[in-house]
């Protein structure tokens, strides 16, 4: 720990400097409070001894200074016998504790240990509050759109609420991450938080898995199993690709709903669970109801309150802090040191319609970076990948479906000058040699397609 002595008592100053040093503190001692404040803005302490009485500014000016300047240090006065007015005038002010001169070395270390021990204490509580304010957050999920920005907002309201949600949103969109949100920032967020995917489960085993079996319901069932909607009690069951599920489980579905129990396979009896449930889809339900694919009732059951997440070509303003935040995972994970994406690297990603939204990005970025030798992803790594300027209409580049090889290779040009422009700082003579273009090939491109207009 980092202490200051304050004192004009060079013996004093001299004695307290072993005695802490010897416990492995790192010690600094000054005369007077102006010295000290000298030293405190030159590196802080996290622990001050300091006399009352000093000449020219005294231990009581001193304290008052330093919590009016904010400082963080706790602050352990000293005085002697018969001061002990001072003192306690010292704690009222906000001193940590006081010790009484003449002292012996263990008076000094008891009073340095328990203030060292409050510190310590206070930084964990602060970590604590740290940690509960990330598992509230709605971790994962990164953007700063207005758009995104209303979906969390309304996310973060009905998580206080038991009614039951519909997610809606493109694959990829982080469906469930909003839904683990939902569930952090809820008065379940100690309790489990139970995923299951309808569309991956085969139909055979769908009902078992949700809402269990006794044994010998069926042939391979030779045990009992509790099914997520019981190891759920309590907490949140995530359905995803809700609108997936098999027209006779709808109807066992809507009756857990309703009555709020379930009834495992080949039992006679119910068993009550309160489970809070979101569900999630890709699928338009509206339409699936209208056509006779998906039950009204359970339709209306599970869409008490709808959170619409927006595909990623909605926000683009929010690809590059997704590019960063995926670099800075990848980076800790594959133990790599990428600096970041160049400006035409960027600008493709941006223009890039993701039809796969922020899961497709996630999987370009990574496979960019196992493949680059460079500092930073540039446009090459992105090839191969269809990462191109692909915008229908965004400043002309090709729609995703145009196979047109003359305004595909445009494209593909003006990313490749630019991003050469980008890496010589403007330098057309070294950018030309870069594209392995002519100078004048190249003065002849950037007319033509306006780059840097």
């Amino acid at each position: 720990m980092k202490i200051l002595v304050v004192d004009d008592e060079l013996g004093l100053r001299h004695t307290l400097t072993l005695i802490l040093q010897a416990e492995g503190h790192e010690v600094r001692a000054a005369s007077d409070g102006a010295s000290a404040f000298e030293l405190l803005a030159a590196s802080p302490a996290d622990l001050i001894l300091c006399d009352v009485r000093m000449a020219g500014m005294d231990g009581l000016a001193f304290l008052d200074r330093h919590k009016a300047e904010g400082g963080p240090a706790l602050v352990i006065m000293m005085s002697a016998y018969g001061d002990d007015e001072a003192a306690l005038e010292a704690i009222r002010r906000g001193a940590y504790d006081f010790i009484a001169k003449p002292f012996r070395a263990d008076q000094v270390l008891l009073v340095v240990g328990k203030a060292i021990e409050r510190e310590q204490l206070q930084r964990t509580v602060a970590q604590l509050h740290v940690a509960l304010d990330a598992m509230r957050a709605p971790s994962g999920i990164v953007g700063r759109s207005p758009i995104l920005a209303t979906a969390l907002a309304l996310a973060e309201k009905v998580a206080r609420h038991p009614s039951t949600v519909l997610v809606t949103g493109e694959s990829g969109t982080g469906k469930e991450l909003v839904a683990r949100y939902i569930h952090r920032a809820s008065p379940r967020a100690a309790l489990p938080f139970i995923a299951v995917n309808c569309g991956a489960i085969p139909e055979s085993l769908l009902e078992s898995e949700l809402f269990g079996h006794a044994k010998g319901a069926f042939t391979g069932a030779t045990t009992e199993r509790d099914g997520l909607f019981a190891e759920a009690d309590g907490g949140t069951l995530f359905l995803d690709e809700l609108g997936e599920l098999p027209m006779p489980l709808q109807v066992k579905l809507l009756r857990a709903l309703q009555e709020g129990e379930v009834r495992r396979v080949g039992d006679s009896v119910a068993r009550t669970v309160d489970v809070r449930l979101v569900a999630a889809t890709a699928r338009d339900l509206e339409a699936d109801v209208a056509e006779g694919r998906f039950r009204a009732d359970l339709y209306y059951r599970v869409n008490v309150v709808r959170i619409h997440l927006p595909a990623l070509r909605e926000r683009t303003e929010d690809v590059p802090e997704l590019v960063r935040h995926f670099i800075d995972r990848f980076n800790r994970r594959l133990m790599l040191d990428i600096a970041g994406a160049t400006p035409a690297a960027m600008r493709a990603l941006m223009e890039y319609p993701w039809p796969g939204n922020v899961r497709e990005l996630e999987n370009v970025i990574e496979r960019a970076m196992v493949l680059t030798d460079q500092p930073q992803l540039g446009i090459e790594q992105l090839d191969g990948l269809a990462v191109v300027p692909a915008s229908a209409g965004a400043n002309g580049a090709p729609s995703p479906l145009d196979l047109s090889v003359k305004r595909r290779t445009e494209a593909l040009e003006r990313v490749l000058i630019a991003d050469a422009l980008a890496r010589t700082r403007g330098n057309r003579t070294r950018a030309a040699k870069l594209l392995d273009l002519s100078h004048r090939a190249l003065l002849y491109k950037i007319r033509e397609y306006g780059i840097g207009e």
